[in-house]
């Protein structure tokens, strides 16, 4: 057994854990009995653990606990309880962040640094949203008929969330803490190459009060778990976070069974630098646009738009800058950016390369010596056209596509010729300009001399290939309950027509 399987394994038995990622069915670990899946060390390249495909049986297992708990979680627990289980949660996430980290350090490749602070804000989404839970309310309508016609918020009843590699626990805690300050009850699928620290998330939230089934977690793959998840009758809403190519393939199974979706999909972020911004500070949010978390963010600044009178200079500035950052070991706490998550996103990212470099791009890297684990440098590529494959295609990776403009509105024009519309940021001095370009950039998030802020009080989403429907702040709520509209006659004679009151 290697070092770094030893770390895993004690972090896992800290947080009560078994020996292999297991689902959690109804507050019990389970092994699936489907084909065993690898967990791969990113830094390493060497295996870590293997474990069963959780499978349709696990799936529909599932459901069914989540179904039976959330009436409990209903009935059994008023909105300020069930605020308070929530309050619980984020004080036991705080008391076991390091634990957690370590395990998505090792497990997702990404340095331990990013994933104490990733811990820290799931412990502060559940708190955020444990002060939701006893002030949702609908409101009274004055109707002309004369009854008390009034709506309260209810919730779906079971949901299934399916979470992406690149941010696992950071994800879980996005997804879970607004379904259940609303009500509901949670089936969650992480990605079968991450998904342990979604396994001790929840294994932390029932040990202080969440009800046992409430939350369960299926360890397994998406044709075979995710599908029999999907098509179960308890569930009533599926949201999807990961590529374009498998949020089709959500939706498309969801509508099926005539149930509703969210979808948190890519992007292909323009970050617009004009000539009046401060370079300096312009030159650092590109580096934190791209290179950390080695570039895999949906909202990655994958475009860096220049001013072409100063595109030379800020590039040289950029080429700079990320030579002086930190590769290595997820583990170490001097790491600021690790290794590609998985074998098969290394080899994507290393082609979209060769077919940037086959196209005519200038290809700008720090040089590094090839060896263990699935890195890729920091890069830039200089040359290419928008139009590219390279600036038009997800890459996923610490890779960005220069581009120069001459003008506001080429910017635009740029920064919108894309199928995505998630992200998009502009640096200037000019407050009437970045106004104007935060109108004009299609985005569901943009930032003003600023990239990557980010707090879960904060709406998020995007449209096109980025998907629909909103993550975070009041806006989940509203994705995670109905509207139900209730009318009284308060007459003494009841109006009643054949046909409609009015």
């Amino acid at each position: 057994m290697s070092e770094r399987t030893q770390k895993l394994l004690t972090a896992m038995a800290e947080l009560g854990l078994g020996t292999h990622p297991q689902s959690l069915i109804n507050g019990a670990l389970c092994d699936g009995a489907g084909a065993d899946i690898w967990l791969v060390d990113p830094f390493t390249e060497e295996v870590l653990l293997t474990y069963p495909d959780a499978d349709a049986a696990l799936a529909n297992a599932a459901c069914d606990a989540a179904q039976d708990a959330q009436q409990t979680w209903l009935r059994a627990f008023s909105a300020a309880a069930r605020g308070q289980v929530m309050q619980d949660i984020s004080r036991a996430v705080l008391v076991h962040a390091e634990p957690l980290a370590t395990i998505e350090a090792i497990v997702a490749g990404k340095p331990i640094r990013d994933c104490r602070i990733e811990v820290a804000k799931v412990a502060e989404m559940f708190a955020y949203y444990a002060g939701w839970a006893d002030k949702l309310h609908g409101e009274v309508i004055p109707v002309p008929s004369g009854h008390l016609n009034y709506t309260q918020r209810e919730p779906l009843g079971v949901v299934f969330q399916i979470t992406p590699w690149n941010a696992p626990i950071f994800t879980a805690g996005w997804q879970i803490a607004p379904a259940i300050a609303t009500g509901n009850g949670v089936v969650i699928k992480p990605s079968e190459l991450t998904p342990i620290t979604t396994v001790a998330l929840v294994k932390i939230a029932e040990r202080v009060g969440l009800p046992t089934g409430l939350v369960n977690v299926l360890c397994g793959l998406g044709p075979t778990t995710g599908q029999a998840a999907i098509a179960h009758a308890a569930v009533r809403k599926v949201v999807f976070v990961g590529s374009p190519e498998t949020g089709r393939q959500v939706a498309i199974a969801a509508a099926s069974g005539l149930k509703p979706a969210v979808l948190e999909l890519g992007g292909k972020s323009a970050n617009i630098v004009f000539e009046d911004a401060n370079l300096e500070h312009a030159c650092l949010g590109a580096q934190a646009a791209i290179f950390s978390g080695a570039g895999q963010s949906c909202v990655a600044g994958s475009r860096l738009l220049v001013h072409r009178s100063i595109h030379e200079r800020l590039i040289d500035m950029l080429s700079i800058g990320m030579n002086k950052i930190q590769l290595g070991d997820p583990l170490a706490d001097a790491t600021e950016v690790g290794p590609i998550s998985n074998a098969r996103q290394f080899e994507h990212v290393r082609q979209m390369l060769i077919d940037a470099n086959d196209a005519g791009a200038d290809v700008l890297s720090r040089n590094t010596e090839d060896g263990q684990g699935y890195f890729v440098p920091p890069t830039i590529l200089k040359g290419l056209s928008n139009t590219a494959n390279a600036a038009q295609k997800e890459i996923f990776g610490p890779v960005v596509t220069a581009i120069p403009f001459d003008d506001e509105a080429e910017a635009i024009a740029l920064a919108n010729a894309t199928d995505f519309g998630l992200a998009g940021a502009v640096w200037t001095a000019d407050v009437s300009r970045a106004h104007r370009m935060a109108e004009a950039v299609r985005a569901g998030t943009f930032w003003i001399n600023s990239y990557k802020a980010i707090h879960v009080s904060s709406p998020f989403g995007g449209s096109l290939n980025s998907g629909f429907g909103r993550s975070s702040g009041t806006d989940a709520l509203m994705e995670y309950t109905s509207a139900k509209s209730v009318w009284l006659d308060s007459a003494s004679t009841p109006r009643i027509a054949f046909g409609y009151v009015s």
